[in-house]
């Protein structure tokens, strides 16, 4: 009889420099997150064989690890958006449980901010002049006006109020004030949200995400490997995967994520229920996000997604604390924000954040299990990992 998979944790977690960093390239970020998060793990450089990257140079993982010094036998660069690190942790789990791979190291880093500011970024006008895109892009249907339809529809067919979305930018920003590496930690308020500058009806400004400069790493091991780590591990319990559509047209309901499909096979696979999660971090590039998220996760049925985040249910002391450093809507979010999901949810497990930031549950203990679902493009993409301190 064969031996069965191996378990697999996630045994160290780091962010670079994040915020504003002016003085350093997207590589110097990925180096100093990978750094930090061996150091974490208390491990050796020499245990990583596995490397995943996306987003960086033309052939990432080889470009990535030649400059971190690695020669990795197991590689990953799957690109689909925000979700891609889910969506490769998933994958990392599974290289490792079936023997493939012992340590796999995911590392991202950017200088997105930075770029912008100093005009080393321009606008690419060939994006969306080939394949599916191309019957868009001339109508100026760029992302944020996507979300935005998509929310416009919610409101319609389900009576979500711009009350609601904006209920999930003040919390959220609560949760920042917590996280001194946050970039907007000041208290703001529905009306403020309601009446920002209109940047895709029915979004304003507060609606979306910052624009950041940052990167982090995580690192992922097999069982055998925990007794030499440094921290307590997070367990990978189970993942899940899906994708969408890219075009508009060929999204069957604006309502629905492919979190519906990841999630339910992430939780399934954990043998938990989304009740049992008790912190959840989620990808935020834009209020909607976060609600719908909520809805396709099983946290409520769907439409109810707007009374759910009401009450203060997202705050750090809420029934269900959700983006706990402030998500990208305030704390940082450099473009594919999906790793730092991860690091945070990693880091309440442990119960290493600042004492006002920590998730306590019943008589003050730490969380359980977590849930850190990521979503890429416009809805196109989705991954979610549920994490256990057992």
């Amino acid at each position: 009889m064969s031996p069965g998979p191996r378990k697999v944790a996630v045994v160290g977690v780091a962010l670079s420099d994040c915020g504003r960093v002016d003085t350093a390239t997207p590589y110097a970020l990925h180096a100093q997150a990978a750094r930090r998060a061996l150091a974490d793990s208390g491990l050796d450089k020499e245990v990583v064989d596995g490397l995943a990257s996306a987003g960086l140079g033309t052939l990432a993982p080889l470009e990535v690890g030649e400059y971190l010094g690695l020669r990795p036998t197991w590689v990953d660069s799957t690109g689909v958006g925000g979700s891609t690190w889910e969506v490769m942790a998933a994958h990392a789990a599974d290289a490792i449980a079936a023997g493939h791979a012992n340590a796999v190291l995911l590392v991202y880093g950017s200088t997105a901010r930075a770029d912008l500011k100093a005009g080393r970024r321009r606008a690419n006008l060939s994006f969306g002049t080939r394949g599916p895109a191309q019957f868009e892009m001339p109508y100026g249907h760029t992302l944020v006006a996507k979300y935005a339809m998509a929310a416009r529809r919610h409101m319609h067919q389900y009576g979500t109020t711009l009350e609601q979305f904006a209920d999930v930018a003040v919390q959220t920003r609560a949760n920042a004030a917590h996280n001194p590496q946050a970039m907007y930690r000041d208290p703001i308020t529905v009306d403020d949200v309601l009446g920002g500058p209109l940047i895709a009806d029915p979004f304003t400004k507060l609606h979306c995400c910052i624009r950041s400069d940052g990167g982090c790493a995580v690192l992922l091991a097999a069982q055998e490997y925990v007794a030499d780590t440094a921290k307590p591990p997070a367990w990978v319990l189970g993942a899940g995967t899906a994708v969408s559509h890219t075009t508009m047209s060929e999204w069957a309901d604006f309502t629905v994520s492919p979190a519906a499909v990841s999630g339910r096979r992430a939780f399934e696979r954990a043998g938990v229920t989304p009740q049992d999660i008790e912190v959840a971090e989620l990808y935020d590039a834009f209020t909607y996000m976060t609600l719908v998220t909520l809805e396709d996760l099983g946290f409520c049925a769907k439409g109810e997604g707007g009374a759910f985040v009401e009450g203060g249910r997202l705050l750090i002391g809420g029934e269900l604390p959700v983006n706990t450093d402030g998500g990208g809507l305030s704390a940082c979010h450099p473009g594919m924000r999906g790793l730092f999901l991860l690091v945070e949810a990693v880091r309440q497990l442990r119960g290493e954040v600042e004492a006002g930031r920590q998730v306590r549950k019943d008589g003050g203990r730490l969380p359980r299990l977590a849930v850190a679902s990521g979503t890429g493009g416009w809805f196109c993409s989705s991954g979610t990992v549920v994490l256990g301190r057992d």
